[in-house]
């Protein structure tokens, strides 16, 4: 089915990735917001929820978990407030897709990795000009990969009826969400067993060439690095640290390659497997060459994904259209197992 099909058959426009329960007359599902306490960060977070239109009637039933993470400066409610996720999944299950539940965690501007270097907790309690509070956002134990890969998925499995297990399980997110979820799939196979990212920063050490070309160019040195980074320099700074060892173990291209050679290494044993991948980014995007050099990589490796580009740019409108997509590939991947 072509993208425009899907959407016309979800009764979705171009523009729009989602529309009103009372225009399609759907049945809905419930958001939620639980509290919850992270043993990683040290803090107590807010965990945005979302249950299937099913899930009341049938008390028996269980179903796959998808984590949906958000971007940079955003939080626990973006993918619900400014994507509509909950309407488009709603949608998809109208037109017969399998359901699932949704958790999309506050990850502050965390990177949802172990950070290189420990923040300034203390510089951050003092900052006035933030909207989070200090008490959830200035945490002292800066190990965000953890906290979604083992707080979250860990309350999800034992407060509500998912399958718990890696086979009904994955992950997606945009921009700073599609690093933590192509990253955190990489890195936690036993997890999740795909990730999606839309707009993802998802090669942070990449220069050039731009437009992207064979052969590329990374940062070597910290003020390169930060060249890179840009904008985002003021948090990636404490996530990626002064050291290249440090910068290859939280870049999703060496992710791939180490994880593919763990994977041939133990191919007659029940050892790890690759997460199915899937990416795409706006043809408009800051970080468009970034995704062309991560798919490019992957592509060099063998690693198997799939991988769009498509007009816009780095907006809600663009995540709005295109979440659907991603539903329907983390579905397709974890749904029934």
């Amino acid at each position: 089915m072509t993208r425009s099909a899907l959407l016309l058959a979800l009764g979705l426009s171009l523009g729009s990735a989602s529309v009103s329960r009372a225009q399609t007359g759907t049945p809905s599902g419930t958001v939620r917001t639980d509290t919850i306490w992270s043993q990683s960060l040290g803090v107590y977070k807010a965990l945005v929820v979302y249950l299937p239109p099913s899930y009341r009637a049938n008390a028996r039933t269980r179903y796959p978990l998808l984590v949906y993470l958000h971007g940079r400066t955003g939080s626990e409610r973006n993918w619900v407030d400014a994507g509509w996720l909950h309407l488009t999944m709603d949608s998809l299950a109208h037109t017969g897709a399998p359901e699932a539940i949704i958790a999309m965690p506050d990850g502050d501007d965390g990177w949802y990795a172990t950070w290189n270097q420990l923040g300034d907790v203390n510089a951050c309690r003092a900052d006035t000009t933030r909207r989070e509070p200090a008490a959830t956002y200035c945490v002292p134990w800066t190990r965000y990969d953890d906290y979604i890969a083992r707080d979250i998925v860990s309350h999800m499995d034992s407060r509500y009826r998912t399958v718990a297990r890696r086979e009904s399980r994955g992950i997606a997110g945009l921009s700073m969400g599609g690093f933590g979820a192509i990253t955190l799939a990489l890195q936690y196979p036993d997890v999740f067993a795909a990730a999606a990212s839309h707009s993802g920063v998802v090669s942070p050490r990449y220069l050039g060439p731009k437009p992207f070309a064979p052969p590329p160019r990374y940062a070597n040195t910290t003020a390169e690095l930060q060249a890179s980074a840009r904008n985002l320099w003021s948090d990636l700074r404490w996530v990626m640290g002064k050291d290249t060892i440090g910068w290859n173990a939280r870049d999703p291209g060496h992710m791939a390659q180490r994880l593919q050679q763990l994977v041939q290494q133990r191919a007659a044993s029940a050892g790890p497997r690759l997460p199915q991948l899937m990416f795409d980014v706006g043809a408009d995007d800051a970080y468009v060459d970034q995704n062309r050099d991560l798919h490019a990589t992957l592509t060099r490796l063998g690693v198997p994904h799939r991988y769009a580009e498509w007009p816009g740019a780095h907006t809600w409108s663009y995540w709005q259209t295109h979440s659907a997509e991603s539903l329907q590939f983390l579905l397709g991947n974890v749904a029934g197992r």
